[in-house]
């Protein structure tokens, strides 16, 4: 009789075909079958289950093979190359001699100081790729990441020096709102390119400075993260309980200097993102307090239940938020997971 093959070797199988296709799909919207298959394996996908979410993804969205490369690149000729799309393959070839002449730890080291402010890259789905990598330890998927953050890295405001003004990342997002000229402004379909528009405003440059990064400001991200997205269920809040979960699983791999500026312009890139927010304000402490100890199914339970959609967002988010919870303890991942699932009713009401 043979064995049942195991779910692990099953997300083997699978994740040896990703590099076949595009970080990128139709107009420029992200990749995120390489990433919601480990996601969905660490929740507790069967190999039925990645097979199906991964056929079904692969077909609804259209996935495009990676395109070939063009003309080689080396650690002088390299940085030409980045913001261009058309270079990956060319970046990916560069960053997988790299990685292997390095290692995953050194090769991060080495470089993400020069990728750290275009952390924004594909509305930060680079990011996660680069972190997917690091949990699985893979050097291939390291290498894509890498060349796919060159490749799609977004330039917003360079930082100033100026001054800090606030220690709380909400009080960022509150006097971002209050910058008319990003009211009124039209908004596309794709975060990056909304991201894009927002540091064009003159008034929007000054953002990047004006908060103060310490030991702590993760951990504060993290919990006006967590409000922002209880208080709407929006899906570029949802990015941003993701997008540290993703900083967090790269911080043993770069230094202070760098972890800093990438926290910084994330929150920049978040702050970007107001007008896509609609410009919400922090829900109250009280309410989010109570939002807290509504009852809802434990993680095994909701687990089961992401695991059986085909939105690579609910699996994206039910692993990240149980992941969070596990550092900061706060049942209120639980409570908007499950919000998100549709366990629950809208509480805010």
């Amino acid at each position: 009789m043979v064995p049942k093959e195991s779910t692990s070797d099953e997300l083997r199988t699978l994740l040896a075909d990703m590099p076949a296709w595009g970080s990128e799909f139709s107009r420029t919207f992200a990749n995120h079958a390489p990433m919601v298959l480990v996601a969905l394996d660490r929740i507790g996908g069967g190999s039925a289950q990645l097979r199906r979410f991964f056929h079904h993804y692969r077909d609804a969205k259209q996935l495009a093979p990676f395109a070939q490369p063009l003309k080689r690149l080396d650690g002088k000729s390299w940085k030409a190359a980045v913001g261009m799309r058309e270079r990956e393959p060319d970046l990916r070839v560069f960053f997988a001699g790299e990685v292997a002449r390095l290692g995953i730890h050194e090769a991060l080291e080495l470089y993400l100081p020069d990728l750290a402010d275009g952390i924004g890259a594909s509305a930060f789905h680079a990011l996660m790729r680069a972190a997917y990598g690091v949990l699985r330890a893979d050097e291939t998927d390291v290498a894509i990441a890498l060349a796919y953050w060159s490749a799609t890295y977004l330039p917003l405001p360079e930082a100033k020096g100026a001054p800090p003004i606030t220690h709380d990342p909400a009080e960022v997002l509150a006097m971002t709102a209050a910058i008319k000229p990003l009211h009124g402004m039209q908004l596309h379909d794709l975060l990056w390119q909304n991201m894009r528009d927002a540091g064009n405003v003159l008034e929007f440059a000054p953002v990047v400075d004006w908060l103060d990064i310490g030991p702590d400001t993760m951990e504060k991200m993290a919990a006006t993260a967590l409000a922002i997205f209880a208080a709407t269920q929006h899906f570029a809040a949802l990015h941003i309980i993701t997008g540290l979960h993703w900083i967090r699983l790269l911080e043993p791999h770069c230094d202070e200097a760098t972890l800093h500026r990438m926290l910084r312009v994330f929150w920049q890139g978040i702050a970007a993102l107001m007008g896509e927010l609609g410009f919400p304000e922090m829900p109250d402490r009280t309410a989010v307090d109570r939002w807290r100890h509504i009852q809802v199914p434990d993680w095994p339970e909701m687990h089961a239940i992401a695991a059986q959609s085909y939105d690579e967002h609910d699996i994206s988010l039910a692993f990240s938020a149980s992941e969070e919870m596990k550092v900061y303890g706060d049942p209120l991942y639980r409570v908007v997971v499950a919000r998100r699932l549709g366990l629950i009713g809208d509480y805010t009401k």
